[in-house]
């Protein structure tokens, strides 16, 4: 066995390609000469009809070709899907290929066109779990059936606990499963999740939990301790809590550092969710089910991705969707205007600073959709030029010009404006030349560091970052429709720095 740094970080990496190689031998076994046992007899055509044969069984819902060793929960082996196929042709795709560069296709006599006639898989979504019905979430968090539930876990390992944590943090299982003796405690008060978000070990990522949830994870800690205590005679030591499993296995296992698996937690859920009389449902609802709630309850794309950790950008698309149809979320999802530079007090960051609230930034917005026109790199807002008069400061808009306001949408235009200034700036044949390029910008840059400023408060500044104005399709997104003003924006950074010299005389 090779061994890495970077290992991969789950079984997939050897299931598929197994898979793959399986359903390929398991077809040429029956449908080649000799067998495939004479690999110089394959040809281009016995791998067209591979891939053709794998295609019908998942158009047709049909059994696998070859013995897997995993089988379906309910008994026998799972009908073909389109996301397993595109998995075989990818798997199997990387084991000829690497096969062929290798030399060994040559040296066994297996034709180049019979390789090199296997498809990539390509990126083939699979179905998208659903949020838990209204009808399917009362019944799983229904206090008898609950009780249900944790009465099937007859070596106390905690069943209970593992769903209940899964339903209030939107953790995935294996998350949840792989929870470390020490993974909570409080900060300032509040009570926190250490947890390996990572999938990779390491115990870093840390999230607010509720307080019922809390008390719980301590009482499986005294659980877990005192189970230790008499099989090893005395009370683990905090280096060996490090390493403990919250919810240790039961059978090989002295150690107390092997977690419960998955398999014994799915047939345990599965079993119980049978008895419920709702949809087939499965754990991992649960984590959409929340990422569903905090968007009704106002939450934005960004926080929930901080919250949840590495959603996919198609789980992402398939948020945002849910959110376009809820009106109650539209002013999460609108962007947010400031001053421009030519306005005698451009928003000013020191850096460092607090942000502002997010009522203090709401209280700021200004509706401006009826009342501005496009100009480059912001929006004139100068009621004469709105109405179709002529700009009377003949468009020198960005440095002498009070009406100019910078969209959240113009950011990364923004950005690369200033990154070009630097650029001059440093590149100056004198000192003197270089002092005037940076002071000639600055009020731009601090109206630049206001805007940030503001977004960040209201929780659309990874938005407004990832939108790119040089992309044609960005210009229909609703991001014209708040703005702050260049007074209220100076005065609220008035009182920040008003704060920030008091903080200084006081460390003084």
């Amino acid at each position: 066995m090779r061994l890495t740094t970077d290992p991969p970080r789950g079984k997939t990496a050897f299931t598929r390609p197994r898979r793959g190689c399986v359903e390929l031998s398991a077809y040429l076994e029956a449908h080649t000469p000799k067998g495939s046992h004479d690999p110089t007899l394959l040809r281009k055509e016995h791998m067209v009809g591979f891939v053709t044969d794998q295609r019908h069984h998942a158009e047709h819902g049909l059994k696998p070709l070859g013995v897997h060793h995993k089988v379906h929960q309910r008994g026998g082996p799972a009908d073909v899907t389109k996301v397993q196929v595109a998995g075989i042709f990818s798997a199997t795709r990387h084991v000829l290929r690497a096969a062929m560069d290798a030399g060994e296709t040559e040296r066994i006599g297996l034709a180049r066109q019979f390789v090199v006639a296997l498809p990539s898989g390509g990126n083939v979504r699979g179905k998208r779990r659903r949020p838990f019905a209204d009808e399917a979430a009362r019944a799983l968090a229904d206090e008898a059936n609950l009780t249900r539930l944790d009465s099937t876990d007859v070596d106390d390992r905690g069943l209970r606990d593992i769903w209940e944590t899964i339903v209030v943090t939107g953790r995935r299982a294996s998350e949840v499963l792989t929870l470390r003796l020490n993974c909570i405690g409080r900060y300032k008060k509040l009570p926190l999740l250490w947890h390996d978000q990572t999938k990779v070990g390491q115990l870093d990522e840390g999230i607010r939990i509720s307080e019922r949830i809390y008390q719980r994870i301590e009482a499986r800690q005294e659980r877990t301790r005192a189970r230790f205590a008499q099989r090893h005679g005395r009370p683990p030591t905090p280096a060996e809590e490090l390493e403990l499993a919250l919810f240790p296995r039961r059978t090989a296992n002295r150690s107390g550092v092997k977690s419960v698996s998955y398999g014994w937690f799915h047939t345990l859920f599965h079993a119980w969710v049978l008895t419920l009389d709702i949809p087939h449902t499965v754990a991992h609802q649960a984590r959409h089910t929340l990422a569903t709630n905090l968007l009704k309850a106002g939450a934005n794309l960004s926080q929930i991705k901080r919250y949840l950790g590495q959603v996919s950008d198609a789980m992402a698309e398939h948020y945002a969707h849910i959110a376009n149809t809820d009106p109650r979320l539209s002013d999460a999802l609108q962007t947010v205007w400031v001053s421009g530079p030519g306005s005698l007090e451009p928003g000013i960051v020191l850096s460092g600073g607090e942000p502002m609230t997010r009522q203090e930034a709401e209280a700021m917005l200004v509706d401006l959709t009826h009342r501005s026109t496009p100009a480059e790199g912001g929006f004139c807002t100068f009621q004469p030029v709105v109405d179709g008069g002529a700009c009377p400061w003949n468009l020198n808009c960005h440095h002498n010009c009070d009406k100019f306001v910078m969209t959240g949408a113009d950011l990364v235009y923004w950005h690369r404006k200033r990154e070009h200034w630097r650029m001059l700036a440093e590149g100056a044949p004198d000192p003197a030349t270089r002092d005037y390029l940076h002071q000639h910008f600055d009020p731009t840059a601090r109206a630049i560091d206001g805007r940030e400023r503001a977004l960040a408060a209201v929780g659309l500044l990874e938005e407004a970052l990832s939108l790119d104005l040089r992309r044609p399709q960005d210009y229909y997104g609703r991001v014209w429709s708040a703005a702050f003003r260049a007074g209220e924006l100076a005065h609220q950074q008035d009182d920040f720095e008003a704060e920030l010299d008091d903080l200084s005389s006081q460390a003084s």
